[in-house]
């Protein structure tokens, strides 16, 4: 009942926190069998309990690392860097791709670079600002979900409990929604001419041709955009970030609403590519080394068995070390003052609070299902009584998972709600677990990846400067192609256990279907 209760409600009003909380809150009623100080005292202690303050520290170090990474000027250097080298429209798009996968360690930090950079490049050699915007989005959660050193990754690991960051890292090639995405957008990208649906209109329209329009399903947008709201409420300001974009000029207001956390940041002018480039690999190779540091390698631990003891203390580990060399690499530099370094970690923080408030509320709701509720226990049971194998289960979970994620804009919220579930269900010592994970966070993923009301979907049309709605009616269809090959290969993973016959049969069936739309005029539509 708790998590069913979270996830209507989460539905019905868009609030992640105040959802979570009232799932944690009904499932103590129910354990203290309605006593309200019994109750009280039940979700007090299931959340000491549940909290590792470990993943939390980690979850601050690489919000001040992102933050003074972005105020360094790295990114900005790169695309002067990408202005002067790029000679052709294929090599702009894939140079930025690769920019958008290199910043894997936040999402966030990813939708507000990449548009910024390289907007100009892409405008000279007529790229969309729709195409633009979809590759933002494209290389930003589906990138952060499948890096092992990034907040995704520890927060992931934290829902899933003890091991949870190995099984994460196991769950990787499970997680096809993601591999698939970025495949599909490198492929793209380095082809140039397989566009199609929406798309194909805007490219199209891009390079001088105007007798063609896209067909944007706008009225439709926008009932979905204000889904679970008044009528007053969305006469006037929408509430918080899920905010209805319509127009061109409505672009600017929504990300500066968007940015606002950013707001006051001093991005220096003096940065160079390294700048970006040797904080990210410091970060990389300091926490591997940390793993094994703290798993004992050089005492004689197996390199597989070190990295696994006790995985988030090595990521504080590197993540302490690239704030250091951040430090020594900014500072000396004069890219920044002291006083703005400080004020960038400080920012840094503050940038991470939100993701923590939902992370304790998951690890108190998880508990709650699993060790005092025995939620999966009976979920299991009921499937059971019915006669339903598990092995279609995965798929299921995709498409649920899918649709919570589209209906509240977030994939966070979506995975702290049903891998509770999960977890219970799934026996963790079986291949199965695996992919009923991998099915939750890719079925997130692509429902926060395509939702109009998704904080990423508005800071990609913001970057891009693309209209929003624009940004969501072109990018829908190659999403839900990709998601649409994503479902079979769950079915195929559900019944074989491994991922890798999965990934092949999705990968020909993304080409095929890609080549095959190509052919045809759906979404583009004469003026």
């Amino acid at each position: 009942m708790p998590p069913i209760i979270a996830i209507l409600l989460a539905l019905l009003t868009k609030e992640v926190y105040l959802s979570l909380f009232a799932g944690c809150a009904l499932g103590a009623l129910l354990v203290a069998e309605f006593h309200p100080w019994v109750a009280f005292d039940t979700l007090f202690n299931t959340m000491i309990d549940s909290v590792d303050f470990s993943i939390l520290m980690f979850m601050i170090l690489l919000g001040m690392v992102v933050m003074l990474m972005q105020e360094s000027g790295g990114t900005r250097a790169y695309g002067e860097w990408a202005a002067k080298k790029l000679k052709s429209k294929r090599a702009t798009l894939v140079a930025t791709s690769l920019l958008g996968a290199l910043i894997f360690v936040d999402d966030y930090f990813n939708c507000l670079t990449v548009g910024a950079v390289m907007r100009p490049v892409t405008d000279r050699f007529k790229v969309s600002r729709e195409k633009l915007s979809w590759i933002i989005d494209s290389t930003a959660a589906p990138v952060c979900i499948i890096a092992p050193v990034s907040s995704w990754a520890v927060a992931v690991g934290g829902y899933l409990g003890e091991d949870g960051f190995s099984t994460f890292v196991a769950s990787i090639p499970y997680n096809f929604y993601a591999l698939l995405t970025i495949f599909f957008v490198f492929f793209m990208c380095a082809t140039k001419k397989f566009e199609f649906g929406p798309m194909k209109a805007a490219e199209l329209k891009s390079h001088g041709v105007k007798d063609v329009h896209v067909l944007e399903g706008r009225d439709t947008l926008r009932k979905i955009a204000t889904m679970g709201t008044s009528a007053a409420s969305t006469d006037k300001t929408p509430a918080d970030l899920p905010s209805i974009v319509t127009e061109e000029d409505d672009i600017e207001q929504v990300a500066a609403e968007a940015l606002e956390e950013y707001k006051g940041m001093d991005i220096s002018e003096k940065g160079h590519v390294y700048d970006l480039v040797i904080p990210i690999v410091v970060l990389i190779v300091f926490s591997i080394l940390g793993m094994m540091y703290v798993g004992g390698f050089w005492d004689g631990v197996e390199f597989t068995e070190a990295v696994g003891v006790d995985p988030v203390s090595g990521l504080c580990i590197g993540a302490t070390v690239a704030l250091v060399a951040a430090a020594a690499m900014f500072l000396p530099r004069k890219l920044m003052k002291l006083d703005g370094f400080m004020e960038g970690i400080s920012e840094g923080v503050r940038s991470m609070i939100g993701a923590i408030m939902i992370l304790v509320l998951a690890w108190s709701l998880g508990g709650m299902c699993r060790y005092l509720l025995g939620t999966g226990e009976f979920v299991a049971g009921v499937l059971n009584g019915l006669g339903v194998g598990l092995e279609l289960f995965p798929a299921a979970i995709f498409l649920v998972s899918a649709f919570i994620g589209f209906a509240m804009g977030t994939s966070w919220g979506t995975i702290a709600l049903i891998l509770p579930i999960v977890i219970g269900v799934f026996d963790p010592s079986t291949p199965l677990f695996l992919v009923a994970v991998g099915a939750t966070l890719g079925g997130a993923v692509y429902g926060d990846h395509v939702s109009p009301i998704s904080d990423t979907t508005i800071l990609s049309s913001a970057g891009a400067k693309c209209n929003h709605l624009r940004h969501v009616s072109t990018q829908l269809p190659y999403a839900t192609m990709v998601m649409a090959v994503c479902f079979v290969g769950y079915i195929i993973a559900g019944f074989t256990g491994t991922p890798w016959i999965s990934l092949i049969v999705g990968l020909v069936l993304v080409v095929a279907c890609t080549i095959i739309l190509a052919k045809t005029n759906i979404g583009v539509e004469k003026a």
